[in-house]
């Protein structure tokens, strides 16, 4: 049995595509999540410092800068499921080899590896969802994005689990969950639709798609990446935070599952509420309340955190649907593209800045600089002011 045909974009919802492709989001991110809460443990095992951790989680977000632009541009251009299930395959089978690396720059080689596939199967699975969505981009958007925010929520908790149970050296048994998911989703998942575009070539693709709303495509785009900037750097250096305050490696792993899973909640209100009122009054909403939301948190005492923890990532994790939805409706023609600059180039380069951030931790310690990063997203207030109206918001106006 072969993969089902690819659905008109206009056609109702196709739920099980939608579950396919969603769930293909949440295998590959479900693996994603093993490597930012080991690092305590893998800094035990192979003496690391926080420059180097922020080195390797700099690495992984650089991966999704480079590798995700270029599939976003070849899935738009050609058909083809290779791009999907070779990146999902790839998650997989290299990020669980991480608990056996040896030294430094295997870990590196093996972490290096799994982000390479999991940033080639974003741009296509997201580019995909409006074809299957109906009238629903935007919820439908949310939901695809759920099952990555849930992977984010349920892979912490689950690899700390195993970790704590029988030693870093079991996580290459975990590949037999993935594998195993690989079967079905080979059935079920559609070939990407091309949007006819290979005789352009990269220039005549990209002014096609973005010719004349660039500037508002950047703008979103810019807003994503101080966002990510702000998510990555309390998601890599909290659970190391809480360890060096006496907290257990599970209670780092539990602190980025509670921050993805309110995210989780947060992003499914926030798509449904974009579908009738626009995006840009949820930006403001989700961006004003951000930085509060993170000073109380690293202000908190004892269990307490874990309250805090929750409240910080519904904000900020928010808005990941609602740059894709808005930026795909901008540019219809190019889905993939622009769901690789939303997702992977903002996320790559938020994620980049963890080398940095690393480094001024080691100088002036963790708690310090995440108190001033959270002051970022208050950064954002005027460009978010500058989005253009989405056609739900014009209408209401």
């Amino acid at each position: 049995m072969g993969p089902i045909e690819p659905m008109k974009p206009d056609a109702h919802a196709n739920l099980k595509v939608l579950f396919a492709l969603t769930l293909v989001h949440f295998t590959g991110d479900f693996y994603s999540a093993f490597t930012t809460p080991l690092f305590p443990a893998f800094m035990d095992k192979l003496n690391l410092s926080l420059a180097q951790v922020g080195m390797i989680a700099g690495i992984n977000r650089f991966l999704s800068f480079i590798v995700q632009p270029i599939a976003g541009y070849l899935a738009d251009r050609y058909q083809g499921r290779a791009i999907i299930l070779g990146g999902l395959l790839m998650a997989v089978v290299f990020i669980p080899l991480s608990g056996v690396a040896g030294s430094y720059w295997m870990l590196v080689l093996f972490i290096a590896l799994g982000s390479v596939g999991s940033s080639l199967f974003h741009p296509s699975v997201a580019g995909m969802i409006p074809l299957y969505a109906g009238n629903r981009k935007g919820f439908s958007m949310s939901v695809f994005n759920t099952g990555g925010t849930l992977a984010f929520a349920a892979g912490p908790f689950f690899i700390t689990a195993v970790v704590a149970a029988w030693g870093l050296e079991a996580m290459p048994a975990t590949m037999v969950i993935g594998l195993m998911v690989m079967v079905y989703l080979w059935v079920v998942v559609p070939s990407p639709q091309s949007e006819g575009m290979a005789a352009l070539g990269l220039m005549g693709t990209l002014k096609r798609q973005f010719g004349t709303v660039w500037k508002s495509i950047f703008l979103i785009w810019l807003v994503m990446v101080l966002r990510a900037v702000v998510g990555q750097s309390f998601m890599t250096f909290m659970p190391v935070l809480l360890v060096s305050r006496g907290y257990s490696l599970v209670s780092g792993g539990v602190m980025i599952t509670l921050f993805t899973l309110s995210g989780t909640v947060s992003g499914l209100m926030a798509g449904y509420l974009a579908d009738r009122a626009g995006s840009r009054p949820i930006f403001l909403v989700a961006h004003l309340l951000m930085t509060p939301a993170l000073l109380v948190m690293l202000w908190l005492p004892g269990p307490w955190i874990y309250a805090g923890v929750f409240v910080a990532g519904f904000f900020v994790l928010a808005t990941m649907p609602l740059g894709v939805t808005l930026a795909q409706e901008l540019a219809p023609g190019g889905r993939s593209m622009v769901s690789s600059l939303m997702m992977g180039l903002a996320y790559g380069l938020g994620g980049a800045m963890a080398p940095v951030v690393g480094r001024l931790a080691d100088l002036y310690s963790i708690a310090s600089v995440l108190w001033a990063v959270a002051f970022i997203p208050l950064v954002t207030i005027p460009l978010i002011l500058l989005f253009p109206r989405g056609r739900t918001e014009a209408a209401a106006g």
